[in-house]
């Protein structure tokens, strides 16, 4: 009775099993069409490049999940505009990466070849490691919002995190806010960045945004410009204090 009755749970669990969804978290990938395929399954909240990889398309990313770009490339290779210009010079709304209306963490990875390498659209991203937007026609890192998009853009720098763009110029900056768009944040060490509508941001902004740290203490260096003002202001007060008595 008992051998009969574990053959009749064995094949009802052979029944089941092709239906239990396994929750794959991490993928790695190595062309478009597997990121494509990848980011169009719920189950993955990472993906991993396996190797550099080439897209004749705009990659969407509309869901919360991580891009691990391992150190390697992501690089636009299509046309542009209605000319289908090779020239990403050629503005076609192009963008390596578009993260719409959704959160996500991009991690370690170059986007290059399109007219910008990432479009923050009406989202919240988080860099890691080290983001190289170089070589992008019109720039690097795009905070936007467009049409029908309310939620304010959002670029967080993860400690030790860092922008890379070797191509920067004065028209073409490392981060930028579009006319269309009310504002946007920028996010570093805990500081939010307030960045108004038109306004670019260069790596030398960037840097400037980075409270600088006392190498022996590991305070931040605007605990000690606090301090100072704090002192002068004591000081003032107990000159023109002494300068009262005196006079009385």
């Amino acid at each position: 009775m008992k051998k009969i009755l574990s053959g009749v749970l064995f094949a009802f669990l052979l029944t089941i099993i092709p239906f239990v969804k396994v929750n794959a978290a991490s993928i790695t990938v190595h062309n478009q069409d597997e990121l494509k395929n990848a980011l169009a399954d719920s189950n993955i909240d990472t993906i991993v490049l396996g190797s550099d990889i080439e897209t004749t398309e705009k990659i969407n990313i509309l869901r919360p999940v991580t891009i691990d770009g391992n150190g390697k490339t992501m690089r636009y290779v299509g046309t542009f505009g209605k000319e289908n210009s090779k020239d990403n010079t050629v503005w076609g709304g192009i963008y390596v990466l578009q993260v719409y209306k959704t959160t996500a963490t991009i991690k370690n990875i170059k986007l290059t070849g399109g007219n910008a390498g990432l479009l923050i659209n009406g989202s919240k991203v988080n860099l890691v490691g080290t983001i190289d937007v170089s070589g992008n026609g019109f720039g690097g890192i795009e905070l936007g919002q467009g049409s029908d998009v309310t939620e304010t853009p959002e670029l967080k720098f993860e400690e030790g995190s860092k922008v890379v763009n070797t191509t920067e110029t004065e028209d073409r900056p490392t981060i930028w806010v579009p006319d269309d768009t009310d504002n946007a944040i920028i996010e570093i060490d805990g500081v939010r960045n307030n960045i108004e509508s038109g306004e670019y941001v260069t790596l030398y902004d960037i840097a400037s945004m980075t409270p600088v740290e006392n190498p022996q203490t590991g305070d931040s260096i605007y605990l000690y410009i606090t301090l100072l003002f704090m002192s002068l202001g004591t000081m003032l007060f107990s000159v023109k204090k002494l300068k009262f008595n005196n006079q009385n």
